[in-house]
Parts: structure tokens; C-alpha cells; sequence
């Protein structure tokens, strides 16, 4: 391997300064996220578009960590820490981590092909990281029966279901999905909006 080489491949890997930086900012996101669920347990409703709330207001935490960190697993370490958390301490199910993987994972290849610089990039990566969150109210269809069962048996209340069962159907899926992906297209025009010089230091304008 040649020194240029060598020295391409040594640049694109996480450095000590950058897990501090990626730290920094998925903590960040982990407070909006962990807001936004309390906020989500005010109405069904509001619970099944939570992940389309989060994806509106955390593209500042996130499309600031993939401007300072243009490196391949910035997005993964953002997602899969927080929803680990979430998993160990018994909050979601297993689907939180299944589809916050995958989501990563494509938003990682859409930042790499995009090499790493792009804000149209970025910001199309932004909105399928949104995904991953939907594994929370994604267990309402996936596991309905035995998961509505879950929740009552955990002293649910009655209105709560009730309304809980109007928001289980495929149209609601599908507005989920959609409404999840419009809101982090918004929230990374919203995040740029409000740090455009770091943008366009970072060559992200």
C-alpha cells in the first residue's frame, strides 16, 4: 500500500477526537429523543408519530455530527447507542434494534457514496435514520394482539387503548413511514438554517 493510500485510509477512520465529538452529539440526540417520547405518551396519536417529531427537531444534534465527523460510522454510534439503551433497560422491543440497525446502515452507504461532503446527501441520510425510531410504535402492527396485551396487562388505560386501536390500521403505517421521512428532510433544512456557517465550513452549504 502506497503513503497516499495509507494515509486515505488512516483519515477516514474514527479517531479518539472523533468518538468524543460523535459522544458529544448523541447525547444531544438522546435528550430530544427521550423528550419527544415523554411527549408521546400524552395520546396514541402522538406515540405512533414520534419518531416523525424526533426526526423534525434532532437534525441539528445529528447533521452537526456528520459535518464535524465525515467519517463512516458517525450515524451508526448515534442510532445504536441510544436504542440500546432503550433495549437493555426494557423500554422497546427487539424491532427498536432491528430497524435502527438497518437504518444506519443505509444512511452509512448514502453518506459514503455521497462522499461524506454532501448536505443533499447527508440530509437523505438524515431522513432514513428517522426509520429506526419507528421501531418503537412499530410493534402496534408487527405483534398487535400480544402487544396490546402487553400494554394493558402493564395498567394501561382503557381510553388509551381504545384510541390506541383506531391509530392500528395500514393507513397509519404507511403516514408514519411517510410523515418519519418528510420531517427529516425538514429537520435538516431547519438544523442548516441555524448553523450555516458550520455547514459551510465544514463544506456541507
Amino acid at each position: 500500500m502506497g503513503n497516499s493510500e495509507q494515509k486515505t485510509t488512516e483519515s477516514r477512520a474514527l479517531k479518539g477526537r472523533d468518538l468524543i465529538t460523535i459522544g458529544i452529539f448523541t447525547a444531544l440526540y438522546f435528550v430530544v429523543n427521550f423528550a419527544c417520547m415523554l411527549l408521546s405518551g400524552l395520546h396514541p396519536y402522538l406515540w405512533v408519530f414520534m419518531p416523525a417529531l424526533d426526526a423534525l427537531l434532532a437534525g441539528i444534534p445529528f447533521m452537526l455530527a456528520c459535518a464535524k465527523v465525515p467519517k463512516f460510522g458517525t450515524v451508526l454510534i448515534m442510532g445504536m447507542v441510544p436504542s440500546l439503551v432503550y433495549f437493555i433497560t426494557g423500554m422497546f422491543t427487539p424491532l427498536i434494534l432491528g430497524m435502527m440497525v438497518g437504518a444506519c446502515v443505509v444512511a452509512e452507504v448514502i453518506r459514503a457514496a455521497t462522499k461524506y461532503r454532501s448536505f443533499a446527501g447527508n440530509t437523505f441520510a438524515y431522513a432514513v435514520f428517522g426509520f429506526g425510531m419507528c421501531g418503537s410504535p412499530l410493534p402496534l402492527w408487527a405483534f398487535h394482539d400480544s402487544f396490546v396485551a402487553q400494554i394493558a396487562a402493564q395498567g394501561m388505560g382503557t381510553d388509551y387503548l381504545a384510541t390506541l386501536e383506531t391509530a392500528a390500521n395500514p393507513a397509519m403505517l404507511v403516514a408514519m413511514f411517510v410523515a418519519t421521512f418528510v420531517a427529516g428532510l425538514v429537520g435538516a433544512y431547519i438544523a442548516r438554517g441555524m448553523f450555516k456557517k458550520h455547514f459551510t465550513k465544514a463544506g456541507l452549504a
